[in-house]
């Protein structure tokens, strides 16, 4: 036995001081390491509160999604050949205003419609956008069977895609399902005293120019705002105007983004004018011009993206983040 445990077992009250003075320094040591780590992690929550790649990625996602069912709702609104100049069982999707004419619909008249833009670049003379491979719209689980158009209550409208690509991006549509949900008693004249509501639900994945992917999921309700307005609507027996069209988007999403995180998002009142065209070089690309998408990307702060006010037509959109606000501007 040493000097000094002979003194401390002589004096109780040493060996007690020397105890605490142990526990007193192994507090210090732990209060030094958690505040190292807070310290740590204020400033990686610091980093991530400025991110703004993902929002960035679901406003591309969204804006995918809602092309190819605003296509879809355009090729079945006009599925009858007496509302096409040709008569042929193919026609040029410029005549559905839809793509320049190196896009080819084919299948008009029938429940199962392609929307081919072939394999070398087919550059929309609208939207500016160019697109490869093929769209195919199915209307054949609508019921009734007689409901054949957009507009119809019932209708129902599968969209299926191959070598689908956008600006570089490839899409994968996994599932997409469009289902008009206005009531089987709606009037059949124009303005019918309520709006014309569909659900979309749809999984998709995008492989960006940069080979990251997105996997994305909604469940969304579909609502043309001004269905009273007779230019637009003018009843069951004739085509929407879709140049004309209001549409409002609610509802939620989820998936992973381009980073690997997983996310979810809230989508309230997104609103679609056709009216709205910022570029006039570009005359078929509409943005959304307001509403919200709440989107919260893996552990990080949920980022609120706010596309303006109902009088607002441009191409831009804002991101908060805590109290950061940050401008974007939409794909």
């Amino acid at each position: 036995m040493t000097v000094q445990d002979e003194t401390t077992k002589q004096n109780p009250i040493m060996k007690t001081l020397t105890t605490k003075k142990m526990a007193a320094l192994f507090m210090v040591c732990i209060i030094g390491l958690s505040s190292c780590r807070k310290k740590e992690k204020e400033e990686i929550v610091t980093e991530e509160d400025t991110e703004q790649v993902s929002a960035n990625d679901n406003n591309l996602a969204e804006n995918i999604s809602s092309d190819i069912e605003l296509m879809g709702s355009q090729v079945s609104e006009n599925g009858s050949l007496s509302s096409f100049k040709s008569s042929a069982s193919t026609t040029s999707a410029a005549e559905l205003g839809l793509a320049s004419p190196c896009a080819t619909v084919s299948g008009i008249g029938t429940k199962t419609i392609t929307v081919d833009f072939g394999t070398t670049g087919c550059v929309s003379s609208l939207d500016g956008r160019t697109r490869t491979g093929k769209l195919i719209y199915d209307f054949s689980a609508s019921s009734p069977t007689t409901a054949i158009y957009y507009r119809n209550p019932g209708f129902s409208m599968k969209v299926t895609s191959q070598n689908y690509v956008v600006d570089g991006n490839q899409v994968n549509i996994i599932n997409k399902t469009i289902t008009n949900t206005t009531s089987n008693s709606i009037p059949s004249g124009p303005n019918p005293g309520t709006n014309l509501t569909w659900s979309i639900s749809a999984t998709i994945s995008i492989t960006k120019t940069n080979n990251t992917v997105i996997s994305w999921n909604c469940n969304r309700t579909k609502e043309l705002l001004n269905t009273s307005n007779t230019s637009c609507y003018q009843g069951q027996s004739t085509p929407i105007n879709w140049s004309l069209a209001q549409i409002q988007l609610n509802g939620s999403s989820s998936g992973t983004n381009a980073q690997g995180e997983t996310f979810t998002a809230n989508a309230s009142n997104l609103v679609r004018d056709m009216n709205c065209t910022p570029d006039p070089t570009r005359p078929g690309r509409h943005p959304f011009i307001s509403g919200t998408i709440s989107y919260s990307p893996g552990i990080r702060r949920t980022r609120t993206i706010n596309y303006g006010s109902a009088n607002s037509c441009d191409f831009n959109a804002t991101l908060t983040i805590g109290n950061q606000t940050f401008t974007i501007v939409l794909p």
